[in-house]
Order: C-alpha cells, then sequence, then structure tokens
C-alpha cells in the first residue's frame, strides 16, 4: 500500500507541473490570437505590469488598445474557459466514478438541460433580481439546474436507495421532459430566440471580469472539497459491497459526490451555457494514459479539462474568424466520435 501512495505520489508531481505547464501556454496562446494579433511575449508583459512588486521592473512599450484587447477582452475569456473546462473535467469524473459508467457526463443526469430551461426563462421573462444585478442569470441557471438533479434523485429513490441503473434512467426522462420544456419557451420567444438558441450552445463571447467573480469561489471550493473524496471513489469502483466493507458509506457517499459535481457543472454552465462532451473526453484521456486511481484522475481532469476547453475556444474564436463558431459545436465535432470510440470499447468491458 506505501508502495503504491509512493508511486501515486510521484505521478503526481512530474505530471501534474507538466500539464500546468501546457495549460499557460495555451491560455497564453490563446490570449495572443485574434483579429489583432499580438505577441506572447507581450501579453505576459502586460499580465505582469499588473502584479504589485513585478510591475516596476515591466517597461509599458506597448498601446493602450493592445492592453485593453490583452486585459479586458481576451484574458477574462480565457481564464473562465480554463474554470469552466476544470469543472466539467471534474465533474465528468466524478460522474463516471459514482456511475460506474463510461458514457456518463455531467449532462446525463439533466442538469445542463435544467439550466439552459432556466436561462431561456430569464431571456423571456426578463427577470431582474435587483442585490443580484448581473449575477441574475447564473444564479438562475444554476438553480434550476440543481432542482433538475434533485427530481432526478428523488425519481431514482426506490426503498431509500438510489440504484445506478435508475439514476440514469430517471436523468434521461427529466432530460427529456425538461428538453420539451425548453421547446416550448423557445416556440414562444420571438425576439429572443437568437439570444436562447446561441447560449444554449455554449459561448464565453460575452465574458467579463465579473464572470469569473461568480464561479471562481464556488468551483474552488468544490474542487477542493471532491480532491478528499478520491480514496471513495476507488472502493465504488470495485463495487458497492466492496466498498461497503471498506468503511464506505455508498448511498452517503454518491448523494454527497453528486450533489458537488452538480453545482460545479451548473455554476460552469450558468456562464458558459450547454458545453457538451469535455466531461465525457477528458477523464476518459487521463484514464487511459494514467490508470484508474482516482488520486491521478481528479487532479489530472481537472487541469485537463481546462486545457481542453481553452485550445477548443481559441479554434472556435479563429478557424473562420472574423465569424465566431459556438463552442458547443466544436466539443461535439471532437467528442463525438470519442463517444462512439467508448460504446465499441464498452462492449468489450473496457471500463
Amino acid at each position: 500500500m506505501g508502495s503504491n501512495q509512493a508511486t501515486i505520489r510521484k505521478k503526481l508531481m512530474t505530471w501534474l507541473p507538466v500539464l500546468v505547464l501546457v495549460l499557460l501556454f495555451a491560455m497564453s496562446l490563446s490570449i495572443s490570437l485574434g483579429a489583432a494579433s499580438i505577441k506572447v511575449s507581450m501579453v505576459w508583459e502586460v499580465i505582469a505590469s499588473k502584479i504589485p512588486l513585478i510591475k516596476e521592473w515591466v517597461s509599458s512599450d506597448w498601446s493602450a488598445s493592445s492592453e485593453t484587447i490583452v486585459w479586458d477582452i481576451r484574458m477574462p475569456r480565457v481564464i473562465l474557459g480554463a474554470i469552466v473546462g476544470a469543472a466539467l473535467g471534474l465533474a465528468g469524473a466524478i460522474y463516471q466514478g459514482v456511475l460506474r459508467n463510461p458514457l456518463a457526463d455531467p449532462f446525463i443526469l439533466g442538469v445542463s438541460s435544467g439550466a439552459s430551461f432556466g436561462a431561456a426563462l430569464f431571456f423571456v421573462f426578463g427577470w431582474q433580481v435587483t442585490w443580484l444585478g448581473n449575477f441574475t442569470l447564473p444564479a438562475v441557471a444554476f438553480l434550476f439546474g440543481f432542482a433538475a438533479l434533485m427530481i432526478v434523485y428523488f425519481l431514482s429513490r426506490v426503498e431509500n436507495k438510489a440504484r445506478l441503473e435508475t439514476i440514469i434512467l430517471a436523468g434521461v426522462v427529466v432530460q427529456a421532459f425538461i428538453g420539451a420544456c425548453l421547446s416550448l419557451v423557445l416556440s414562444l420567444s420571438n425576439e429572443k430566440l437568437q439570444t436562447i438558441v446561441f447560449w444554449m450552445m455554449g459561448s464565453l463571447a460575452l465574458t467579463d471580469w465579473s464572470y469569473n467573480q461568480v464561479v471562481l469561489p464556488i468551483i474552488s471550493i468544490v474542487v477542493v472539497i471532491s480532491l478528499f473524496f478520491a480514496r471513495e471513489l476507488n472502493m465504488l469502483g470495485l463495487g458497492e459491497e466492496a466498498a461497503y466493507h471498506s468503511g464506505v458509506s455508498v448511498q452517503r457517499t454518491r448523494f454527497y459526490l453528486l450533489v458537488l459535481a452538480s453545482i460545479i457543472t451548473g455554476a460552469a454552465v450558468s456562464v458558459s451555457g450547454a458545453i457538451g462532451f469535455v466531461g465525457l473526453v477528458v477523464p476518459h484521456i487521463i484514464r487511459l494514459i494514467f490508470g484508474s486511481d482516482y488520486r491521478l484522475i481528479l487532479p489530472l481532469s481537472i487541469v485537463g479539462g481546462a486545457i481542453f476547453l481553452v485550445g477548443a475556444d481559441a479554434f472556435a474564436r479563429t478557424v473562420l474568424a472574423p465569424r465566431e463558431i459556438p463552442l458547443g459545436v466544436i466539443t461535439a465535432f471532437l467528442g463525438a466520435p470519442f463517444f462512439g470510440y467508448l460504446l465499441r470499447k464498452a462492449k468489450r468491458g473496457y471500463f
């Protein structure tokens, strides 16, 4: 056991810094790309000029417009992409571990559909809570997504137990029902239709620093808590009975993990729209490369999800510039073939 822990720690200490460096490179490259091309070195100089103590050593030899593009336009967008990607990557790893289903991702339980439905109602009826201000939309989307999860969990409980296959089936049912409600709202929202559809396809285009301030504290807290459940996820992977005899309270642990995963999914979807397949693709790539120990899968899926979404967003912004492709379209193009690959592998007992 001690040798195994040392091996896991060594892998984590080796690969986590590597992935963080890849993420920083991807973020700086993404910030430099766009209609106005900016050198990567200038990106770092602008960032350094905003850091106390360090800014005294930086000579500001760039234009005001370049600084605005880097700091006020692209920087908050890229950081939000990293936050959302990290949240979806972690949520996918948790869902797959709890449900023991390689095809599970943050959207299978209807959380995404619930959040999208809440956002659609917000756009149609113009709900605005004065003291929430610009945070009203994220708050409404999050509450509806969380409500969808609670309905799924309630429907799946039989004799005070939530069976795995029942959770997935309940998720499909709730997702279908909410999809019908969403279609009804779309049919009644003439002038808001384009806004709602664009939001549902996923985008980081309307981002500013305030969005990061909304989701970063929520996601950071949940990430830290989730990392403490790595051992329980390993035990759940051995089966309910083995987990129970290892001292894991199966039902309670499963409930806590589903709530945590759904909170970060709801928070991410509330600021970026429905971006699918991140939580499906990233944890599987991590599992294929580093094995099935959740002490590795959880932290590496967080960084891997951030890298994946930052890269996808850069591609969405630049491949058909000046036109921007919805981010959800890019992740679907990448994720759908991978989903088919997993289906084929699942038939041979891959998971």
